[in-house]
């Protein structure tokens, strides 16, 4: 198994070299009710839930398999500070395992987060796809379940039959970055960094990760609480005023973090949709903080 910082730091290398992070096309990242209703049963279509297990056997969307974070996690010591937490695992195993929800190269992938569920657990399912090079034919069901049976859509118990896919084998999409990258971003031009954790952390009034207080020298604050409404529906016009109002300008490449690697894809989400370039600093405040990577600033 490769460690994040291993991983982390090769993906990093990556990027270094291209002097960039990879450019997205934002189309197609966000599907209504309606759009998934008619296209349920298109060939290559998988839906995937993400939630609680008994969430989802009490009702789902037809066709939906369940999936969780932990599925495409590499496991890891919770006893342990310095085991990162949402670990990448290995390409190859994240490839298999993908591939055994029944994901091929040209599926089109539908990603929604449970009655209960949350926004920030579908979107770093999304990451995690996009990092295998399926972003382009990923969504997000804006709204998730709780979205479906507004508008009146049937959910159901059955379980589909199992299905393996097939994965081409690739490198990882460079949107990965390590520590070494968080500190070099203040002489990137146009690049700005975004810790998307509450406040409460951002600001130092609560301590995380030990006794660590504050925020990444020069990062700006978007808390990933601000990226869906009330509703756990996301309106990129609110986006945009949003992303305007903590200072990041069109062009600039969002490079975003938060306490694991989890919070900050419904950012990372977010900045895509508005056309924006993204990396993740996926070792977060965990990697900064316990392996030391640099001081922190209230």
């Amino acid at each position: 198994m490769i460690s994040k910082r291993i991983l982390v730091s090769g993906i990093a290398a990556v990027v270094f070299v291209a002097g960039a992070a990879q450019a997205q096309d934002p189309p197609g990242l966000l599907v209504d009710v309606e759009w998934l209703s008619q296209h349920l049963s298109d060939r290559g279509l998988v839906v995937l839930h993400v939630g609680t297990k008994a969430e989802y056997d009490a009702g789902h969307i037809q066709g939906a398999r369940f999936i969780t974070e932990d599925d495409v996690a590499a496991p890891h010591d919770m006893s342990n500070p310095r085991d990162m937490m949402l670990e990448l695992p290995a390409l190859d195993a994240l490839r298999a395992k993908v591939a055994s929800f029944g994901i091929s190269d040209d599926s089109r992938i539908v990603v929604y987060f449970g009655k209960n569920g949350a926004v920030q657990s579908a979107t770093r399912i999304i990451f995690t796809l996009e990092y295998l090079g399926l972003g382009p034919r990923t969504s997000l069901l804006n709204g998730g379940l709780p979205a479906w049976q507004s508008a009146g859509k049937a959910v159901t118990a059955a379980v589909p039959a199992a299905a393996t896919g097939k994965l081409t084998a690739r490198p990882a999409s460079p949107i990965v970055v390590d520590a070494a990258f968080v500190t070099s971003v203040k002489e990137r031009p146009n690049h700005v960094l975004v810790d998307a954790r509450a406040p409460v952390f951002y600001n130092g009034i609560q301590p995380t990760m030990g006794d660590k207080a504050g925020h990444i020298p020069g990062a700006i604050n978007i808390p990933f609480t601000e990226v869906p409404d009330a509703e756990r529906r996301i309106d990129r016009a609110r986006l945009e005023a949003l992303f305007r109002k903590a200072g990041v300008k069109p062009g600039d490449t969002v490079v975003a973090y938060c306490h694991v690697g989890q919070q900050a894809t419904a950012v990372i989400f977010a900045a895509r949709l508005l056309g924006h370039r993204t990396v993740l600093y996926d070792g977060a405040f965990q990697d900064w903080a316990v392996n030391n990577r640099g001081p922190v600033e209230k």
